[in-house]
C-alpha cells in the first residue's frame, strides 16, 4: 500500500479568534503588539505556511474569510474547530484544516510542514506539543471528522479539547524552544493578560535582536 503524505495543497489554515477574552479585558485580535495586531501577526505566519486561510471570528478582519462558530453562545475552542472543519471541507481540493490561536504570535515557522509529515494516514489528527504540555488548539485536523465533532458537542457538556482526542487516532509532535538574544522561548506562549502582553514585547524585541 502506499504511504499516504499529505501537501501544503492539501491544507487550509483558520485562525481561532472567537474566544471570551475575560482576561484581557477586550478582544485579543485587535490588541496590539508592537505595531501589529495580534491577529496580523498570526495570520502572516500562517499565511505563510497554508496557501488558504481564514479566521474564527463573529466579525470581518484583516480582508480574509471570516468563519463564525455554528453553534450559539459561546461554545469553546471546539466550535472553532468544528466551524473550521466545515469551512474547509467546501473548498476545492482541501482535506485537512490547521488550526492556530489568535492570542500565540509566535507559533513555529514550520508548524505545518511538521504537523502534516507526522499524519500517517488520511483520518489521523496532528497536535503540537512543546516541554512536555500538549497544545491541542494547534492541530492539522481531517475535515472529514466535522460531522462526528459536531453530535460530540452537542451531546458531551463539558466540551473539553482532549476529550474528543481521546476519540480518535492521535500523534503528538515536539516543537523546541526557539533561541533568542534573550533567553528560550517557548514558541506557544499566549497572551491572557495584560502582563502577558509586556513579556510578549519583551520576546518581540528579542526575535528582532
Amino acid at each position: 500500500m502506499d504511504e499516504f503524505s499529505l501537501g501544503r495543497s492539501d491544507i487550509a489554515g483558520v485562525v481561532l479568534a472567537g474566544g471570551r477574552s475575560q482576561r484581557m479585558g477586550r478582544d485579543k485580535a485587535g490588541v496590539m503588539l508592537g505595531a501589529e495586531s495580534l491577529l496580523h501577526h498570526v495570520l502572516t505566519r500562517l499565511s505563510q505556511q497554508a496557501p488558504l486561510v481564514a479566521v474564527n471570528a463573529d466579525a470581518a478582519a484583516e480582508g480574509v474569510p471570516v468563519v463564525p462558530d455554528r453553534f450559539r453562545g459561546k461554545a469553546g475552542p471546539m466550535a472553532g474547530i468544528h466551524a473550521a472543519m466545515v469551512y474547509a471541507a467546501g473548498l476545492p481540493s482541501i482535506t485537512h484544516v490547521v488550526t492556530v490561536s489568535v492570542d500565540c504570535p509566535f507559533f513555529p515557522a514550520d508548524l505545518v510542514a511538521r504537523l502534516a509529515a507526522a499524519i500517517e494516514h488520511p483520518s489521523q489528527i496532528a497536535i503540537a506539543t512543546s516541554e512536555g504540555r500538549s497544545h491541542p488548539v494547534f492541530g492539522l485536523w481531517p475535515v472529514t471528522l466535522a460531522a462526528d465533532l459536531e453530535a460530540w458537542i452537542t451531546t458531551d457538556e463539558k466540551r473539553r479539547v482532549r476529550d474528543f482526542l481521546l476519540r480518535h487516532d492521535v500523534t503528538e509532535v515536539a516543537f523546541p524552544l526557539h533561541p533568542t538574544r534573550a533567553s528560550l522561548l517557548d514558541p506557544f506562549f499566549n497572551i491572557n493578560t495584560p502582563d502577558d502582553l509586556v513579556e510578549a514585547e519583551r520576546w518581540l524585541e528579542a526575535l528582532r535582536g
